[in-house]
């Protein structure tokens, strides 16, 4: 691989949010998260740290109505931001898989940085509200990053009774799955991990 930054910096506005959004994939886990969401800040703070991801968000959206768009449209910017920070793929390992515990819960993330977006989403959550955020907006959340990012994500909750526990859980599998597939091969030679040559869908 060259040594280019695999930086990406973008900003996204509409009449729902503002968004900033600077992604680094090979920093040290740092991160400035605020989105006005304090659940969601906690859970990309860890997605930064487990990533090693530099991670800088700042959010301003409609929360008088609820936290659906800031929500979608954080995943949306952050997929378009790894999206851009890989470049052409050259060099990559492109799979990325991880089994992470957090206490009674067990999630599991397995990522194909293949160009052809899609998630499948097999988690349950035993209530409605984690703090005031709602827990159907995490599937939101994934959706839209792998969509913008291109990516195949696969999250599975295997165990967990805690709501808290397995957002947490899942969030962590996805960082280290993350980490995993963006990371330099060093026997690919630069190579671009495809037999097509291209990772474009």
């Amino acid at each position: 691989m060259d040594a280019k930054p695999r930086t990406a910096d973008i900003a996204r506005a509409t009449s729902e949010t503002e968004i900033r959004l600077s992604l680094g994939l090979d920093g040290q886990g740092d991160s400035r998260i605020a989105t006005g969401i304090g659940f969601l800040d906690h859970m990309l703070t860890a997605l930064a740290r487990h990533g090693m991801l530099s991670l800088e968000v700042e959010a301003k959206g409609d929360l008088h109505i609820d936290y659906h768009h800031t929500t979608e449209d954080v995943g949306i910017v952050l997929g378009q931001a790894l999206k851009r920070a890989l470049g052409d793929k050259r060099g990559i390992r492109r799979y990325g898989h991880a089994v992470v515990p957090m206490d009674e819960a067990l999630a599991e993330a397995a990522i194909d940085i293949s160009g052809r977006p899609f998630l499948a989403w097999s988690v349950s959550f035993p209530r409605d509200k984690v703090g005031e955020m709602d827990t159907e907006l995490f599937e939101e959340f994934f959706r839209a990053f792998a969509m913008n990012s291109g990516i195949t994500l696969h999250i599975i909750q295997r165990a967990g009774t805690n709501a808290h526990h397995i957002a947490e859980g899942v969030f962590k599998a996805v960082a280290r799955a993350l980490r995993e597939a963006v990371e330099p091969d060093p026997r690919a030679a630069g190579a671009i991990p495809s037999t097509k040559g291209v990772l474009e869908g």
